[in-house]
């Protein structure tokens, strides 16, 4: 099973994410707030796996990605977002992402994008 770190803006959707991957035996070792936040946690913790939203203050999940890939080009992140625009899906998937999952978060669908990511 695998590390995670998630970052929302929303401490709900952390809990309803960590909930989900816990309960598949993933372990939540880190929560961020914001994109600058969750590429200080990954430089700290280097988890399996990054629960990445988008629309996030101080750097956005976009930019936070960037970062991430730049300091870790085989990280595996996961985007999530309700916008599923998709010129935006598109660049987070030319970016780096390994998937895309829509907000409200559908469980299946959330543990089907995990274990793309994680293969």
């Amino acid at each position: 099973m695998a590390t995670v770190l998630i970052a929302d803006d929303s401490m709900f959707m952390r809990k309803r994410l960590g909930d989900i991957l816990t309960g598949e035996g993933h372990e939540v070792i880190a929560e961020a707030e914001n994109g600058e936040e969750a590429i200080q946690l990954y430089r700290q913790v280097m988890p399996d796996l990054v629960m990445l939203d988008i629309t996030m203050p101080e750097r956005n999940g976009l930019g936070a990605l960037n970062h991430i890939m730049t300091l870790e080009p085989e990280a595996r992140v996961i985007m999530c977002s309700a916008l599923g625009e998709e010129t935006v899906v598109q660049e987070c998937l030319d970016t780096g992402a390994k998937a895309f999952v829509i907000k409200p978060f559908d469980p299946p669908e959330v543990l089907d994008a995990v274990v793309k990511a994680l293969a």
